[in-house]
């Protein structure tokens, strides 16, 4: 063989490597980000575990705010019942406005206040909406490194090829800005 052949051979190897490499580096990527989203669930899970149990302790002082154990209820079930990513995000924001405002409610009642069980589970709830905090967070953080992958060239050819596309971010849900509305 000639030396044009080798140098021919050469290029293709480079090529086909960088192309492995780069199919293998999107396929952790991607994965990666469905391994975030999985704790991101967990730490939802979390929290909709815990609801139930503030509930209960609050219930028997709250008779009248019968509207927002429904409206938890109703949102849990929601998010239990979500399919897709978006769909979660959104539940779990429905989850997280009827929450706040049994929080904003419960501020009223010194009773509550005082109870050491109640108390207990506000403890455990502020350290999950922490930990979902992180976890969207690092969600983010995942999706972003897998876009700009996705769209750096020469990455973005082999992603292209290889069906790889871009992500979506977890965003807050619409009017998460606003403050809930708490009517006593």
């Amino acid at each position: 063989m000639n030396k044009t052949w080798w140098v021919v051979l050469a290029v293709v190897v480079v090529v086909l490597l960088y192309g492995v490499g780069t199919y293998n580096s999107l396929v952790g990527k991607n994965e990666g980000i469905d391994g975030q989203w999985a704790q991101v669930e967990t730490q939802y899970q979390r929290r909709l575990d815990l609801i139930p149990n503030l509930v209960e302790s609050v219930k028997g002082a709250m008779k009248q705010e019968q509207t927002i154990f429904t409206a938890l209820a109703e949102a849990r079930t929601r998010y239990a019942g979500a399919s897709s990513v978006d769909a979660k995000a959104k539940a779990a924001g429905e989850v997280e406005t009827a929450f706040a405002r049994l929080l904003a409610i419960m501020e009223n009642y010194p009773q509550l206040k005082s109870s050491d069980t109640v108390q207990t589970l506000m403890a455990q709830l502020e350290g999950t909406e922490n930990r979902v905090s992180v976890e969207r967070a690092r969600f983010n953080d995942a999706v972003r490194s897998l876009n700009v992958a996705v769209k750096r060239f020469p990455s973005n050819v082999i992603a292209n090829m290889a069906g790889f596309g871009e992500r979506g971010y977890f965003e807050a849900a619409e009017g998460a800005e606003n403050a809930p509305a708490v009517k006593l």
